[in-house]
């Protein structure tokens, strides 16, 4: 009988025919869905040969000729078969006799499977839906998402082959990696990986469009700022992508391009000139709005790629995105972030919920039994009882005895990789106690092994093989075996010298540093991964599975975009999948360590910044937070701290006479209103001394405003004499029957007195010693020290102890974890790198490289990666040429131990916030039905709700013209709050909206110097006249906004009120700087057309936040402030002692690293004549420009406001220099391990407090929800 075509099949009565083909396409279907056994074997042999062709195809980039030339065509480790069975890359490779272009065997293979797969599936479409049946149902199945991967995994295959033999399409090949979309089809939590997303977007729209208004807005602004102070700087032309005539990119002089009045730079006098084929061949980065966008929106991730070539007007627009912007416009992301964490928690409580909350996770068990003593009678007994449950002194003894060997190891091993250390005789005794160690951890080991039987768990010889396998037995059979093994080899024990040379023997001395697990045993802080992970499983499957998604997807049209990169550096890093997989795993984790991509490659990594690298933290933040909780959950925080009591500020101790009671009362403000002036005069004047401190650095300025520092010093001297006479009336250090000079003794070496003396005495010692000009930087460190004084005013410093005491359970276990990670990490990027001397970097003259410097001149020893893995450990990277075993110890860096190590810094900042919310609770209030945040005008917002507006004097005919007005631009309010419009309203608010987003656009068309030149500056062009209507519009707006106010209760019934609102403020500021720009023109101070204009067209930008009407966010900053106000208040400034303070000691210790330091090329680099010293041979930069006048220039920490700028890019998370000196390296340190967590959390505030009152919920309304229930 013949069969009946499947989609011409009719309802009508059948005969037998029909019945037994639809029971064999039943069959297949089960088959494809992998219902059967066979089909669970077909759904795994799809998944191998997927993952097959996702690596061939990432290999084969690898083998591409003309773009990684180890591996050219005939040449390295893959000749034509490897080429004809798994690349496809050449065209006459063996399958060129098929004549279909380039393939491969296996290329072949997967297409005629997934062909069959395809069209099995198209035939049985309406078993799996009967939206799928005839012809029609067919054609509807085309187009959904499986079907569509299906068909781009093949369909580029037949194309290329049979319609475009002879072409070369490389898209095509990438259209293979979509074959990684089949694999969703095996396991539902996989789809329910990208299904998230979409609803997280649809749960969270609302807020998300007032979140994504106020970052756009954000970017637009920065983006405009940038241009308008970077336009005409030279140090922002890139020659990077200039033609072959114009030489080496890197020697071409910028500083002798001109930019013209249009903004179109020409290199001529500098070699490379202009030519019809390339009319621009050099270009300053911010010539337009829209290139200046990329940038900016880098710098609005956390990211300064160009952070030494930002002008002076640059590195303040810089500090202030750094400090403010990045937060507000991190908001879109983290209700992302936010919305999948929230979906996550949901769906586990109803996975718990089903369950009956039975929790079958494991949970990993100690590796002994607990409390079991063995029969000391026996020999094999007593050594268990002395080794494991440790029942005598000794036993104790002999275990601290071991951690003692353990830290002794690792730290002769760092010792002996410093290469400065020439001693022979140090050498030996480093390797004389390593031999002692390890002779003495593999006794204990053998020991161990030994007695381990009389453990009930290990009984025989299964048990003590068990025991062997177990976790830290095995890192004790790592630290001495290898040790054994290379003795054997190499006959060696003792040597002079070092031997880091050998990598066999480095390597040996590394795996020594697995010993510090050992402490393990104590905190039990690794045993809780496995808890992480187990109670995880299901969120890390599917972040994870997402996050591989994306990095690979986005690391091959990463490839496809940048290979042909026209700047060298670019193309070398994305020519092969491997390397552009580097860089994107970079990317992903909010890294943008390289900027000068193609249009598209911009594109596509400002796709990965705004959204793809929230996707790829998920899985590292769960491990994190759930690593976090479990530590928490384990140390319980001392909750005795948040009940101490402070001592009233008006309270005075017992003892006191009248004079000092006085006295105590007026320099603490209180006690009178003289006292209270004098305290805020003191405020100010601090302020006003740090602020001359700070610029008396730069250079000229050394001896400006001399007489306020004269007058302050003068006050804070008198002000310190009444503190140190009203000593004994502070109950701090008085009491009733404390002895006046031990009082004031007491006094002298408190925390507040000694910093009033630094803030002092340096000045007096600068006047005594007029010709020690080392006391200069001792005088300006002296002023800044003021800072700390605050905090008598706004306690921060001093609850840091508070801090510590609170969280110091939980800081034990997570400060080992990260401590321990950063230690083993360290040793392996030492490993990997300090023979690298194949990657190249800059001169490091600091570290005794002078050029042709590569990496290991970097990571000489130990102590030098100790530094760059723990600002790895931040999360940034600003070294990036690593060798691969370096990149594949990087990779698990990102992946497992990132999160980790933050959690000391989080659990700080955590306990900052806990701290100062206890000491405010108290004194804080709620406004009844209002919100947080809420002040004086929202309260009488709410006042005005039942009150009519009042009368005008003008008479009936003005109210109603009023009310009219104030309708048609307001709408109408009903009783339920809803606000409706008349039709022409409603057009009039799109006619305005309309106008706003046009003048956006026409200020960012406008600053493209071709369109500029195009459109010109005559009087009456396009600009000017579109300039002018819209200038009409918005005044009139504006106009009748201020006149129809009076019954506006959003202006509290007030034209004066309406203009002082953010809204009024915005109004007037649309056409404000028209005017303005007008009345210059007419009165000849700037000439029309000329450049200054530019400055007041650019600011129409803001324009955009009249949209403002339209969504509200921006108006709520005050509210947001409000909010947050108490723990802004004393976080804040902490953040900004640690900035400033921070800030100093950079320019302090880093003023003169020659490492910062560049000179012109006819001032040689380094010689060997102290008669005629180099570039880097001078000790400061002024000594080298003493010598070659003018020639020598310092790029980084040239004064404190340039130091400002480039910590406030560090608190970022972002390094942008790394070459640090010595101390300089301590200050970045601190910087990793505490100070960028805790400069976060005001940041961290007002970004909670902004969501909050937005609407995205968070920590605080979970905690509303407790209180309620």
């Amino acid at each position: 009988m013949s069969e009946t075509t499947p989609l011409l099949e009719t309802n009508g009565n059948g005969a037998d025919a029909p019945v037994a083909e639809e029971t064999f396409r039943e069959h297949v279907f089960e088959f494809l869905e992998a219902r059967t056994p066979a089909g669970r074997v077909y759904e795994r042999f799809t998944m191998f040969l997927i993952v097959i062709n996702v690596f061939s195809f990432i290999l084969a980039t690898l083998f591409v000729e003309g773009y990684n030339e180890d591996y050219s065509k005939g040449e390295g480790i893959c000749q034509q078969w490897c080429d004809t069975l798994w690349f496809g890359n050449n065209d006459d490779n063996y399958l060129s006799v098929l004549n279909i272009g380039s393939t491969s065997v296996l290329e072949i293979f997967t297409v005629v499977v997934f062909s069959i797969d395809y069209l099995c599936r198209i035939w049985t479409a309406d078993l799996e839906s009967s939206d799928y049946a005839g012809i029609w149902g067919r054609i509807k199945y085309l187009p959904t998402f499986y079907s569509v991967v299906d068909l781009a995994s093949t369909l580029p295959f037949y194309v290329d082959s049979f319609a475009l033999p002879n072409t070369d399409l490389a898209a095509s090949q990438f259209l293979r990696m979509f074959r990684l979309f089949r694999m969703m089809r095996v396991e539902g939590r996989y789809d329910t990986a990208l299904t998230m997303f979409d609803d997280v977007l649809y749960e969270q729209k609302d807020i998300l469009g007032t979140a994504l208004f106020v970052g756009v807005t954000t970017w637009i602004a920065v983006s405009s700022l940038y241009y308008l102070v970077e336009r005409r700087s030279n140090d922002m032309i890139y020659c990077g992508a200039a033609p072959d005539y114009c030489g080496d990119p890197d020697e071409i002089d910028v500083s002798l391009c001109e930019i013209d009045a249009w903004g179109i730079t020409d290199c001529s006098a500098a070699g490379c000139p202009p030519t019809d084929e390339y009319a621009e061949p050099c270009y300053n980065l911010y010539k337009s709005i829209p290139m200046a966008s990329y940038y900016a929106l880098l710098n609005l991730f956390g990211e300064f790629p160009l952070i030494d070539q930002h002008s002076v007007a640059g590195m303040v627009v810089g500090t202030i995105v750094a400090i403010v912007a990045v937060a507000v416009f991190a908001l879109p992301a983290g209700i992302i972030g936010n919305g999948f964490e929230d979906l996550i928690e949901r769906r586990r409580a109803a996975e718990a919920e089903a369950t009956n909350g039975d929790d079958d996770g494991p949970r990993r068990e100690t590796h002994i039994t607990e409390g079991f003593v063995a029969d000391a009678s026996t020999t094999a007994g007593s050594i268990y009882n002395f080794m494991f449950a440790r029942t005598t002194q000794a036993a104790e003894y002999f275990d601290d005895f071991i951690n003692f060997l353990v830290v002794g190891a690792a730290l002769t091993f760092m010792l002996d990789t410093v290469s400065e250390i020439e001693s022979g005789a140090a050498h030996v005794a480093f390797d004389i106690f390593e031999l002692f160690a390890v002779t003495i951890f593999t006794v204990e080991y053998i020991l161990r092994i030994y007695s381990i039987k009389q453990d009930p768990k290990y009984a025989g010889l299964g048990g003590r093989v068990k025991f062997m396998w177990t976790f830290l037995m095995i890192v004790d059979l790592l630290t001495v075996a290898p040790f054994w093994i290379e003795i054997g080899i190499t006959g060696q024990v003792v040597t002079p010298t070092t031997d880091t040379g050998n990598l066999g023997s480095t390597l040996v001395k590394t795996l020594r540093l697995l010993r510090l697990l050992r402490f393990e045993k104590y905190t039990h802080a690794f045993r809780s991964f496995d808890d992480v992970i187990s109670d995880n499983i299901d969120v890390l499957a599917v972040t994870g599975f997402t996050a591989m998604l994306v990095w690979v997807f986005f690391a091959a049209i990463l490839y496809f975009t940048e290979r042909d990169n026209p700047d060298e550096e670019m193309a070398a890093n994305y020519n092969n999948v491997p390397n552009a997989m580097w860089m994107t795993l970079l990317n992903l984790t909010g890294e943008s360590p390289l900027a000068q991509y193609s249009v598209w490659g911009k594109i596509i990594t400002g796709v990965l910044g705004l959204f793809a690298t929230g996707l790829f933290g998920i899985p590292i933040g769960v491990l994190g937070a759930g690593f976090e909780e479990v530590v928490a959950e384990e140390n319980e925080d001392d909750e005795d701290e948040l009940n101490a009591e402070e001592l009233a500020r008006d309270a005075t101790a017992d003892g006191s006479n009248s004079v000092e009671k006085a006295c105590y009362l007026f320099v603490n403000g209180a006690g009178s209103k003289a006292g209270q002036y004098f305290e805020i005069f003191i405020y100010i004047l601090i302020l006003l001394s740090i602020a001359v401190g700070i610029w008396q650095t730069v250079d000229g300025h050394e001896d400006d405003f001399g007489s306020l520092e004269w007058f302050s010093i003068v006050v804070f001297t008198i002000e310190f004499l009444i503190r140190f006479i009203g000593a004994p009336a502070d109950p701090l250090f008085g009491g009733p029957e404390s002895n006046g000079l031990f009082t004031r003794i007491r006094f002298i070496f408190s925390f507040y007195s000694i910093i009033d003396l630094f803030a002092i005495l340096p000045f007096y010692y600068a006047i005594a010693f007029p010709a020690a000009d080392e006391t200069a930087d001792l005088l300006r460190l002296g002023r800044l020290i003021r800072l700390l004084r605050l905090d008598k005013y706004v306690p921060s410093i001093s609850l840091i102890d508070d801090v510590v005491r609170l969280k110091q359970k939980s800081l034990v276990v997570a400060g080992y974890a990260a401590g321990t990670l950063w230690i083993l990490f360290s040793g392996l990027i030492y490993l990997t790198e300090h023979t690298d001397d194949v990657n190249e970097i800059d001169n490091v003259p600091l570290y005794g490289c002078y050029g042709n410097c590569t990496m290991e001149d970097r990571f000489q020893d130990y102590f030098d990666s100790w530094v760059y893995t723990g600002v790895h450990l931040t999360g940034d990277y600003p070294i990036t040429t690593y060798t691969w075993p370096a990149k594949f110890v990087n990779f698990f860096m990102v992946i497992a131990a990132v999160g980790v190590v933050s959690v000391p810094s989080g659990l700080i900042a955590n306990g900052f916030v806990t701290i100062v919310d206890s000491k405010t609770k108290a004194k804080s209030g709620e406004v009844v039905g209002g919100k947080a945040g809420d002040d004086w005008y929202e309260v009488r917002r709410r006042e005005l709700a039942t009150v009519d507006p009042p009368l005008s004097r003008w008479g009936p005919t003005m109210d109603k013209l009023q009310n009219e007005v104030n309708e048609y631009l307001n709408g109408s309010e009903d009783e339920n709050g809803d606000v409706s419009w008349t039709p022409f309203a409603r057009f009039s608010r799109i006619f305005i909206f309309t106008v706003i987003i046009l003048n956006v656009v026409a200020v960012l068309v406008e600053s493209v110097p071709e369109v500029d030149r195009a459109v010109g500056n005559q009087p009456g062009n396009f600009f000017d006249t579109f300039e002018f209507f819209s200038v009409v519009v918005f005044a009139t707006e504006y106009a009748l906004r201020l006149f129809c106010a009076p019954k506006n209760r959003n202006a509290l019934y007030s034209s004066f009120i309406y203009a002082t609102t953010f809204f009024g403020i915005v109004d007037f500021l649309s056409t404000a700087p028209w005017f303005i720009e007008q009345a210059l023109i007419h009165s000849g101070v700037i000439s029309e057309g000329g450049d200054s204009v530019m400055v007041f067209r650019v600011f129409r930008v803001f324009r955009v936040l009249q949209l403002e009407d339209f969504v509200v966010a921006f108006s709520m900053l005050d509210n947001v402030f409000r909010a947050s106000k108490d723990v802004f208040k004393a976080t804040g400034l902490l953040a900004v002692i640690i900035w400033v303070g921070c800030a100093a000691l950079f320019y302090i210790f880093e003023e003169n690293n020659p490492n910062w330091r560049s000179c012109d090329s006819s001032v040689p680099a380094h010689t060997e004549d102290p008669d005629f010293p180099g570039c880097y041979d001078f000790p400061s930069t002024s000594a080298c420009n003493e010598v070659y006048d003018g020639l020598c220039e310092q790029k980084a920490f040239t004064n404190i406001p340039n130091a400002l700028y480039f910590t406030a890019v560090f608190l970022g998370g972002e390094w942008g220099v790394i070459d640090f000196t010595w101390p300089g390296r301590f200050v970045c340190l601190f910087l990793c391990v505490a100070g960028i967590g805790l400069y976060a959390i005001p940041i961290g505030t007002l970004f909670d407090s902004f969501g909050a009152i937005l609407g995205m919920g968070g920590d605080d309304e979970e905690e509303e929800d407790d209180e309620e229930k």
